[in-house]
């Protein structure tokens, strides 16, 4: 089976949905707040939740594996049936597992997330490039193949990624525009929209130094509790904000386990986004 091109389906779902991209994070804290036990139950009855309240007007989930992965596998049998779920209704997934590795492993790791055969096939993965892009290839292909997206992680809101992606090549460039440089190569000549996006943090202030028009998606995590706010997006992204994915998580899981609550808070946030980026 091969879908219509993440890209194209991502632009879709953004300009009928709005950008919005909602985490699904189920840490410990979150599920102690929602009055459930850190357990498989607790995992279950949270992220169905999530999903049944959201799933129809959010564009895109972003599940952390990590922490359905926790659980072992009874947590990864709750993920399958999360994303199954929210690709059902009609909302695309981004597998938040920050995959990287070489060869063989690569190509494993691709099929687990990539692969429509996979119980946990999702439309994007999030992966890691710095045992060098040339690594991404397996995960490039058979995104390709299947029609799936991958998101490289390039200017994360972390401050230690600085250390690594704001360091300089001996071609002048840094790492993380080296990366950018890549997905651009990627996208070249994609129309609407480029499957191949750049993990970018909404926190990072001043970006005009960067090329972001990659012609592909740009996840922006830091919404939210992190600090930034809607309005910050057109500052941070320039004329690449309308490719932006803005994520949040705490902000609206927070508002749970109530599922009008959980609605009214990714509305705001969603209406807040919709007017900063078509100002």
């Amino acid at each position: 089976m091969t879908l219509t091109p993440f890209g194209t389906r991502l632009r879709a779902a953004m300009d009928s949905r709005g950008p919005l991209c909602v985490g699904i994070d189920p840490h410990a804290a979150l599920l102690a707040q929602w009055g459930l036990k850190d357990d498989i139950a607790g995992l279950e009855r949270f992220s169905r939740t999530v999903v049944e309240a959201l799933a129809e007007s959010v564009a895109v989930f972003k599940p952390q594996a990590a922490f359905f992965e926790r659980f072992g596998s009874k947590g990864v049998a709750v993920l399958e049936q999360t994303v199954a779920d929210a690709r059902a209704a009609g909302t695309l997934v981004v597998m938040d597992a920050k995959r990287g590795d070489i060869g063989s492993t690569m190509a494993a790791y691709a099929s687990a997330f990539l692969d429509p055969a996979s119980p946990l096939f999702s439309d994007a993965l999030t992966v890691s490039p710095y045992l060098g892009y040339g690594s991404l290839a397996p995960a490039v292909d058979l995104a390709r193949e299947s029609g799936a997206g991958l998101f490289v992680l390039a200017l994360t809101s972390n401050p230690e990624g600085a250390e690594v992606q704001r360091a300089v090549r001996e071609d002048g460039r840094t790492i993380g525009a080296t990366m950018l440089a890549h997905l651009a190569a990627e996208n070249a000549d994609a129309s609407p929209m480029g499957s191949f996006g750049a993990v970018v943090g909404a926190t990072l202030g001043d970006l005009s130094s960067f090329d972001l028009d990659i012609n592909g998606p740009l996840l922006a995590p830091g919404i939210g509790a992190q600090g930034a706010t809607a309005a910050d997006l057109p500052a941070v992204f320039g004329k690449a904000v309308r490719n932006v994915v803005p994520n949040v998580s705490r902000g609206v899981l927070g508002h749970g386990p109530d599922a009008n609550a959980l609605r009214d808070s990714a509305r705001r946030f969603a209406d807040e986004i919709r007017e900063a980026v078509s100002a």
